[in-house]
Parts: C-alpha cells; structure tokens; sequence
C-alpha cells in the first residue's frame, strides 16, 4: 500500500472517512443509485454546461496569479512553490458521456510511474494562467489540440505529498472519433476511458486507507472495476467532479462519508 503525507487531508479539504454501516444504510445506498443513474444522461446537456460554468466561475478568484505565486511559496515540501495543471477530460465515447485517462509511462522517473493520471504537468514561465498550462501539456501528452471555448472552468486547487499546488481544469473534449491522439510514447504508455456510467455506480467506488503510525490517518476515493483503478490524487479530482457534474452523487456518497 503506498504510504502518502498524513497532511494531505486538510490540504485536500477531504474529511471523508469510511465507517461500517449497517445492513440497512448499505440497502439505502442502493436504492438511490436508480436517481444518480438517470441524472448522468443529462451531464453533459448545454443546461448543465451552463450551471456547472456558473459554479466554476467564482473559483477564478483562486488563480490571480500574483496571489497563486505567493500562496505556493508557502507551502512544504521539496515542489514548495511550484504549480501544475491537469486537464479533467469529459467526452463522448460509444455513445455516452466519459472521462479520457492516461497511464503514466512506467520508464517516467519518480514514483508516479504507471499511475493513472489525466494530462498536466508543470506550469511554464511562458504559459499566462493555468488553464494554458493544462491545455499546453494535453497537447504535449496527447497530441491533441483543446480550444479555450471547450473548458468550462477550473476546479478548487488541490496539493500533492511533495508541495505541489495543481489546478484541475474541466474540459469537454466532444466525440472521441473526432479527436486524432498521437500520445507522446516518453510521457504515456496508454490512453483510454471509463463511462460516467460506470463511475458514478457505488459499486464501482471505494475508499483507500492510510495509516498515521498505529492509528488510522485518513481515508481517499479509489475507483475500480475498470481497466485501470483510478485511486490518489486523480481519484481526489475526480470525485469533486462527478460531485460538481452529477449533482445526486454527492447525495449518495454522502452516505459513506462522516
């Protein structure tokens, strides 16, 4: 089990921690999958685009970049006062809404290799705000080119083990037999794609477990059943946007969180 800082919690704004329930509760949670189900068709319709760019916007208050340069500067860690973008990629595929992935090269350096990740990396002194950067590096990852207009905005920051601040910008990227990927093979080992569907189903979700010594530490989504688990921080930004995008999901989450 790989071992994360115990901070990250607070630094995530993630307090949900997983306790036993009863035979009931667990009952209730099933019973309310039916209402997520129905909502997911809907996620990408223009309504919805325009509510969730409308809850978005007054996250830009979060990336004046003079206050995100500052703000980095003060965070621990060996990437103190560094930032980077990762852009959370809806689309269509086979029909039905999804999320675009990537697996991590396993030749990358550090401990990410492997992982389960969406396209981002480091901010550039060229790029002008971190949406550019999310956008620079799916170009760089994916070889694909995402217009300005298909972004609909940028979510809460999150902070990794080692310091870093990353932006998660939420993009719709369309039909995926419009998009021509030529996926940098020293960056990406594989591209491919989980169906809301599939996702937003409690039983494809779990908790990852963290100890703190002898005691536990704190607890963080995983999502599984796929071809890839989808667990850490990508997990992380990805339950805040299914939380963001299906709004009934939290409903049902809520269940297992305290």
């Amino acid at each position: 089990m790989p071992a994360l800082n115990p901070w990250i919690l607070n630094q995530l704004h993630f307090q949900a921690q997983l306790y036993y329930r009863s035979a009931h509760q667990i009952r209730t949670v099933h019973q309310a999958v039916p209402r997520v189900a129905d909502t997911w068709r809907d996620c990408m319709s223009p309504e919805n685009e325009n509510r969730c760019r409308q809850v978005l916007q007054a996250n830009w208050k979060l990336y004046d970049m003079e206050k995100v340069r500052t703000g980095a500067r003060q965070t621990q860690g060996k990437n103190k006062g560094k930032w980077a973008s990762i852009l959370v990629s809806l689309c269509y595929n086979e029909g039905g809404p999804a999320f675009l992935f990537t697996l991590r090269s396993s030749t990358l350096k550090g401990r990410h290799k492997g992982d389960v990740s969406f396209a981002g990396g480091k901010s550039d002194p060229s790029d002008r705000d971190v949406v550019a950067t999310a956008l620079r590096e799916a170009r760089e990852e994916l070889g694909v080119t995402v217009p300005t207009e298909r972004v609909w905005g940028v979510m809460k920051p999150l902070r990794d083990a080692s310091g870093m601040m990353i932006a998660p910008v939420l993009a719709n990227l369309g039909p995926l037999e419009e998009l021509t990927f030529k996926p940098n093979p020293e960056e990406v080992d594989e591209i491919f794609t989980l169906s809301l569907s599939h996702l937003s189903s409690p039983q494809n979700r779990g908790y990852t477990h963290f100890r703190s010594g002898d005691k536990h530490g704190y607890t963080l989504p995983v999502f599984r059943n796929g071809k890839h688990r989808v667990w850490g921080l990508t997990a992380v930004a990805l339950d805040h946007t299914l939380k963001l995008i299906i709004p009934p999901y939290s409903s049902v989450t809520e269940m297992f969180n305290s």
